[in-house]
This record gives C-alpha cells, structure tokens and sequence, in this order.
C-alpha cells in the first residue's frame, strides 16, 4: 500500500479508503452485508496496509458505524487508522433528525461517538450542503466540535464549488476550524468535478475523496451490456445509479474493458489507476463485498497508465449536467 497525506494536514492516510456503507444490516438495503460477513473485509483491509475507513450515520440507520467501530477497535491500532464519518441524512421522519442545524450536527454527532465506541472521530464530514441553515451556523456547530476535541478534523461532500469556497472563506474569516477534504462524485463517468472543484481543492490544498469511483459498479463491468440492470445484487435494486448514469457514454466503459484487456488487468484496477493519477485525488472511497474487490483496489495503485492508455480512456467523455448534489 502507498501512502499520502490528507490534504494540507500532517495525517497520513493510505491510497485507497474503505467505504463501510456494504456493511451494517441486509434489512436497510439488500446487498448490505451483516456483521458476520463484513468482518473478513476490515481484516482484509487492514492487512493489505489500508488505514482509512470511511462510514456514516445513516448507512443501515447507524449500524454501520456499529459494526465498523467494533471491527476496527478489534482488529486496528486506534492510533494508526483514520475513522471518517458523515452526518445530514435523516436517521428517521421524526423532528430535527437530519440536516445541518446545529442542534442535529452535536446531536448526530455524539451518536455517531457512540456507535463508533470512540471517543475523537478523526474526520467529520458533512454528507451534502442543507441549503436550508445558514453556513454560518453549520460552521459555527463544526468548530464548536473541534474545540470540545470531538473532532479532529471536518470534511464535506458533494456541493457547487462556488459554495464550497463561500464556505471556506466564512471559517477563515471567523478563525473557524476549516474543511480539511471534499468527498466528490467523481470518475471515469462523470469528470465535470474538473470544470471548477478539483481545481479550487488543488488549489487550497484540500483532500479529495471521490465517491463512487467505479461509476456504482458500472466501470467495473457490475453491468454486461446497455441496460442490464441485474448482473449484480445491487445493480438490479439500485434506482440511484440510473439518475447518476442513464446519460453516461458506454463507449468510456468499452474504453476501459478494452485497455483492461490489452494490459491484463481487470477493469476496476484501470478505473482505479486512472483516478488516482488524477491530480490532486487523495484517495477513493471504495466500497467491497467480494474479497476480489478489494484485491483490485489494491493492485490499482501500483498499476501506472501510460499516456496513450490515458487518452484513449478520457477521449470518449461526453459533458453531463451536474449530478450528485442531492
């Protein structure tokens, strides 16, 4: 495993980041993995020299935190491995269960402290923008974390990059703790993250972790053909990829099977490699629940592309509108 740092901070995290959202209970999702399945996964990871371990409150509706706290507090150095978790999404219908007020960002926090069984998360990010509380009150409840060492560093995901510098200007202006990473819609099948917010994070020295990497499967080949959605569990009950990718050019996935094939490596590894040779991609987020997927992660990055590799698989890219914000 290669390593790097997160963002402009001194924390070192691996290349390739965990993504619990596979693991917690089947009753939330079909293809979510119990307790008793996920468990070989973190054991994998850990062994393959991944440090970096990504969930949030509302996968399974906290019971991924649960099992990945218990996993890691296991079977890791607490003092080695980085924990990231995110709040916003509702945990029920009930009243000042979701969003980014500040009442529901301590609230959601301490919880996610519980669940985690830790007492510091080390990235706290939030999970989108709520456009319905002031960012000054979001920030102010980020900082007021910070400063009660329950937090150590903050993180947010997927928004327009002019808000993201609104947002960072804010916390510089008020001597706030600052967002430290952006977790971002970002890969093969959909670049716009290029127009303005990968250079803003270059630029600030903010760390970037793309979700979904591999386009929800569709890089990897989780889909045999256009319109197939039941080649896997997921693929066939995953509503979400169709809004993210009914749009997306398949010639990018032929590209990617194509170039698999003439280096002898599957089309996850060269999806991977591509994005992590992104300038300024810190680490994917990558989700597994096959041993393979992970072993795939793995080899991606040490797999370096060659130039006329990296044309061919960028060169049938067709601009989409903005996705992933919601």
């Amino acid at each position: 495993m290669k390593f790097t740092t997160l963002g402009h901070t001194g924390v070192t995290v691996s290349r390739i980041c965990l993504g619990c959202m596979s693991y917690g209970s089947p009753a939330w999702r079909p293809w979510v993995l119990d307790e008793a399945r996920a468990r070989p996964f973190f054991r994998q990871a850990i062994e393959a020299g991944i440090n970096f371990f990504d969930t949030a409150d509302m996968y399974s509706l906290g019971a991924s935190e649960e099992v990945t706290g218990r996993a890691l507090r296991e079977m890791a150095n607490p003092d080695e491995i980085v924990l990231a978790t995110k709040v916003f999404n509702p945990m029920s219908d009930r009243p000042n269960m979701g969003g980014l007020s500040r009442k529901h960002i301590v609230q959601g926090c301490e919880a996610s402290l519980r669940r985690l069984g830790v007492e510091t998360i080390d990235l706290y990010q939030i999970h989108r923008l709520d456009h319905g509380v002031p960012m000054e009150e979001i920030l102010a409840a980020l900082d007021h974390l910070v400063g009660q060492g329950k937090v150590r560093y903050i993180g947010a995901s997927s928004m327009y990059a002019w808000q993201f510098a609104r947002m960072l200007s804010i916390s510089e202006r008020e001597g706030w703790a600052r967002f430290v990473s952006m977790q971002n819609h970002y890969n093969l099948l959909y670049r716009e993250e290029e127009r303005e917010m990968m250079p803003l994070c270059r630029a600030e020295g903010i760390a970037v972790l793309p979700w979904s990497p591999l386009a929800r499967g569709l890089l990897a080949g989780a889909r045999t053909g256009r319109g197939d959605h039941a080649s896997t569990t997921r693929a066939s009950s995953d509503a979400y990829a169709d809004a993210l990718y009914l749009d997306a050019s398949w010639e990018v996935v032929d590209a990617v099977r194509r170039v698999a094939e003439a280096r002898g490596a599957t089309p996850a590894e060269v999806a991977l490699a591509w994005l992590l040779s992104r300038p300024g991609v810190t680490a994917p987020i990558v989700g597994a629940t096959k041993p393979g997927h992970l072993e795939a992660a793995v080899r991606a990055v040490d797999l370096e592309l060659a130039p006329e590799e990296t044309a061919a698989l960028e060169a049938p890219y067709q601009p989409l509108g903005v996705k992933g914000h919601s």
